[in-house]
């Protein structure tokens, strides 16, 4: 290394190595010229040696890589730092300055650049390994957040992870959640998308989206009011024409176990809009308590179903024509022909059923009182997947 001495300075090797990394270190931003980690050594040896760099130095690039990664130091800046510390000391390279001859120097500058090459190719492979763990990681830490979270797990400490990922639990949260014909995947490109057009539309980053149990679901603060249509907009943009999909949004509940009530209420309402077929994609639980009200006495509902339609099963054509036409009826206002429509039958085939649904039951869906007590038992077998499914 004698030769890496400034000439006539009288100064040790490792002084000189230490100022040329310092201003390798300027030239490149500023990254810690620690992270060379005796580069500049290694250069000094080849350029005298001429040999190829070492499976030791392979590896030592190889994690430095990886240390520059964690501290967060950028790859373009990590490499600058080298190339820089490269050309700074190429002049007072032991094997330059003694080098004698053209061809001298042309060995040597072979030998050094195919040092550098292989030292940038280790950097780099360090740096995306470190890099690609560390993604993992937050994946991890984010799916662990997400189910205990949406699952009511370890709720005292919900609240300090949660800002990790930009909710303040302690204040109100809503949950929506999407269905779909194709279950949406962890990381998928839907849920980025809907979440980053979120965090532009919305101008706040308090915003979770995710996927649990192949729903899409969208974590929104309780004020944020417009976030529950923007995310179906959204959604809605992201999925395409051909897919079909329902939203159910819960209501806004408090604290760190608000999340979770909200989301279970969420997926309460996409059931019940799927066991209705009600129309639209955004259903509301507020919207449906009323059905909540007769699932909560679900024994009742049986017993209503069981003893209103139950002798609608000894019809010919069985229970199920005869429910489907209730329920269009009363969707429709009761009025015949438009229920026809929807049936895409006759007329006189709607006012046929409803006559022996009269005939079969005793009651007639044109007598209020009686009409009442029949749409009820309807929505309920639907709830209940009656017919093709026995009451308890």
């Amino acid at each position: 290394m004698a030769g890496m001495r400034r000439r006539g300075s009288g100064r040790e090797p490792g002084a000189d190595l230490a100022e040329l990394a310092v201003r390798a270190s300027k030239d490149a931003r500023g990254v810690d010229p620690a992270l060379l980690d005796g580069y500049l050594e290694v250069l000094a040896a080849i350029s005298v040696t001429r040999h190829r760099i070492g499976d030791d130095q392979k590896r030592l690039r190889h994690e430095v890589g990886g240390r520059a990664a964690a501290q967060g130091v950028a790859l373009r800046d990590l490499i600058d730092l080298y190339l820089s510390a490269t050309w700074i000391a190429w002049p007072t390279l032991p094997g330059v300055e003694g080098a004698a001859g053209t061809e001298a120097f042309r060995e040597i500058g072979e030998a050094v650049f195919r040092a550098v090459d292989a030292t940038v190719v280790e950097l780099a492979e360090g740096y995306e390994q470190a890099q690609r763990w560390w993604v993992r990681q937050e994946e991890s830490l984010r799916r662990e957040f997400v189910d205990d979270l949406l699952d009511g797990r370890n709720l005292g400490q919900l609240a300090e992870r949660a800002e990790r990922f930009g909710l303040r639990l302690a204040a109100s949260h809503v949950v929506a959640v999407v269905t779909a014909s194709e279950p949406f995947l962890d990381g998928g490109a839907v849920a980025r998308q809907v979440e980053a057009s979120l965090h532009l539309r919305l101008g706040s980053r308090d915003v979770l989206v995710t996927t649990k149990d192949s729903l899409l679901v969208c974590v929104v603060p309780g004020t944020l009011v417009d976030a529950a249509d923007e995310y179906v907009r959204q959604v809605s943009l992201a999925v395409g024409a051909d897919v079909r999909w329902r939203a159910g949004v819960g209501r806004a509940q408090p604290g760190p176990g608000g999340a979770v009530r909200s989301f279970e209420q969420a997926k309460h309402a996409v059931g019940i809009a799927a066991k209705l077929d009600l129309p639209g994609h955004l259903h509301k639980a507020e919207d449906l308590l009323v059905y909540q009200v007769l699932l909560r006495d679900s024994a009742a509902l049986a017993e209503l179903v069981g003893v209103v339609l139950e002798p609608l099963r000894t019809a010919r054509s069985g229970a199920r024509p005869l429910v489907d036409t209730l329920a269009a009826y009363f969707a429709t206002g009761r009025v015949a022909t438009v229920t026809a429509r929807r049936l895409q039958v006759g007329v006189r085939t709607v006012t046929y059923r409803l006559s022996r649904i009269k005939a079969l039951t005793g009651y007639s869906a044109d007598d209020p009182e009686q009409a009442f007590t029949l749409q009820v038992a309807v929505l309920g077998a639907r709830l209940l997947d009656w017919p093709e499914h026995d009451v308890p």
